[in-house]
């Protein structure tokens, strides 16, 4: 089989994928590419869940895990109804949720995996602050697991990846030849800068708006949320990356957005438990 020949059958089988694996994101409805088992990722997330907890420092501060664990709850529960009053897919109805609190003072972070499962680190609580703050970060994250963003990443991962290899072939190599001349992956730093880090910066913000929809649903009051990311950029003494460099947006883009999205939220999500 000739170059050409191969060419055209990768590019026809890779937009046969595409096109059988198009969906939409949950409430935005924006257009999404899934080519990676939901359910397989699922199990991965659970094992390395496992393994999270074998490794990290769990905190023994029990109100905290209480506190995590009761917000956590009420945020299930009035996704869940939402899609069920709304006569739509629940796209948790496969979640085995779980809460842990990490004892570390220094990460100021929250993660949720695919399938629930959701971690809070110490230090994060000095942001928050108080429920609706805890909430609004909770929110977000459960976000990513609701809009399948690991599915979607991994799928775009896949389909870049193999796109590259076609067009490394198509040229004859010259993909394979930057790298060599520079000594360094180029393709692939610039594929993350110009490709990968614009679409998890669309994501990030996504699992914003919708973790604001989310904690509104759950009668927590969202407007905590642009008082935590000030205290981040505070307690980050102004210092972030460029934002072409960030899988994230800016500190002050996130409030930006925020803001415009607040009072539209507040009066079509309104509690729903």
């Amino acid at each position: 089989m000739n170059r050409r020949n191969f060419i055209y059958l990768m590019g026809c089988g890779c937009l046969s994928a595409g096109l059988h694996a198009c969906t939409t994101a949950p409430i935005t409805e924006r257009k999404q590419l899934k080519l990676i088992s939901e359910s397989q990722l699922n199990a991965h997330a659970a094992k390395a869940y496992e393994q999270v907890k074998k490794k990290a420092k769990l905190s023994d501060d029990k109100d905290s895990l209480d506190k995590i664990i009761q917000i956590g709850s009420k945020i299930e529960k009035s996704i869940s109804e939402y899609f069920y009053r709304n006569d739509m897919d629940d796209p948790t109805a496969n979640f085995e949720w779980e809460y842990i609190l990490i004892d570390n003072k220094k990460i100021r972070n929250a993660w949720c995996m695919p399938g629930g499962k959701i971690a809070v680190y110490t230090g994060m609580l000095d942001i928050t602050k108080n429920d609706n703050g805890l909430a609004a970060v909770m929110g977000h994250e459960i976000a990513h697991a609701v809009a399948k963003h690991s599915v979607e990443r991994a799928s775009r991962t896949r389909l870049l990846n193999t796109t590259t290899g076609i067009i490394d072939i198509a040229t004859g190599g010259k993909l394979s030849q930057v790298n060599k001349t520079t000594g360094i992956n180029t393709v692939g730093i610039i594929s993350q800068i110009g490709i990968m880090n614009p679409f998890t910066r669309k994501q990030e913000s996504e699992a914003d708006y919708l973790g604001l929809i989310f904690s509104s649903l759950s009668g927590y009051d969202i407007r905590e949320t642009t008082k935590i990311w000030e205290r981040m950029k505070k307690a980050n003494k102004g210092k972030e990356p460029a934002e072409f460099l960030s899988t994230h947006p800016s500190n002050d883009r996130r409030i930006s957005q925020i803001n415009n999205w607040m009072n539209e939220i507040i009066l079509k999500y309104p509690p729903i438990i």
